[in-house]
């Protein structure tokens, strides 16, 4: 599958979560006791309290949600990027699934993201359960073989079958030459930037370079060149 794909048939895709509530002492009765069960299992050291771990209720679905999720294609010679976001997550994924369900709904489809089997692509799903939407074919993968899963993942490719190796798409960036993905902030300020800054805007920016980095570095392992800047096109 790795040698012959047309790179026309990728979506790209990278999103970008937050926890559900602004802060710890926030969260309803019975989400503060699930929460506080599950902080129990992520403690490193005793004095780290649930309310410390909550800045990272944001990677796990069940606790978290969904603000931006960019999309990029590429078309002739152009890379159309494309994001959907807001505080609404329902109508968001919504937006996401009728892209998915419209364009990406035959088995030659394929997404692409970076570390996506381990993060993006179950969290989309489960947030999509969640909220009562009915998965999207690319999504569904329930029965299907390895080798029948419309997935990509730049990070399980770079692995080279070594599962204990990590690469940040920030560290790959930059071993290929590819300008970097990252701003003035990175994955652990989203959640600050979110709930205290209220710039969803800065949010969606730093998304959309994270999913033209992706695209480029998929380029990369193909031996192919970079797409110029004055043909992206953010939409």
């Amino acid at each position: 599958m790795f040698k012959n794909i047309n790179f026309k048939n990728i979506l790209f895709i990278d999103i970008e979560t937050v926890p559900a509530y602004p802060a710890y002492n926030q969260l309803p009765d019975n989400f503060k006791y699930l929460w506080d069960q599950k902080a129990e299992r992520l403690k490193k050291s005793d004095i780290e309290t649930s309310d410390q771990l909550y800045e990272k209720a944001g990677i796990y679905a069940e606790f978290g949600k969904i603000i931006c999720i960019s999309t990029a294609y590429l078309h002739q010679k152009e890379l159309r990027v494309k994001s959907f976001y807001g505080d609404n997550e329902k109508t968001l994924l919504l937006d996401f699934a009728d892209l998915l369900n419209t364009y990406f709904n035959k088995s030659s489809k394929l997404l692409c993201a970076h570390n996506g089997k381990e993060f993006d692509y179950p969290y989309i799903a489960r947030r999509m359960l969640i909220n009562q939407i009915k998965l999207p074919y690319i999504l569904n993968i329930a029965g299907k073989k390895p080798w029948q899963i419309p997935h990509l993942d730049t990070l399980e490719l770079w692995k080279f079958g070594d599962y204990k190796h990590y690469t940040s798409l920030a560290l790959l960036s930059e071993i290929f030459e590819i300008p970097s993905p990252k701003d003035d902030i990175d994955g652990s300020d989203i959640a600050q930037v979110y709930w205290k800054d209220n710039d969803l805007e800065r949010i969606i920016h730093y998304c959309q370079k994270d999913v033209i980095a992706l695209t480029q570095l998929f380029l990369r392992y193909h031996l192919k060149p970079l797409i110029k800047e004055e043909n992206i096109k953010i939409q």
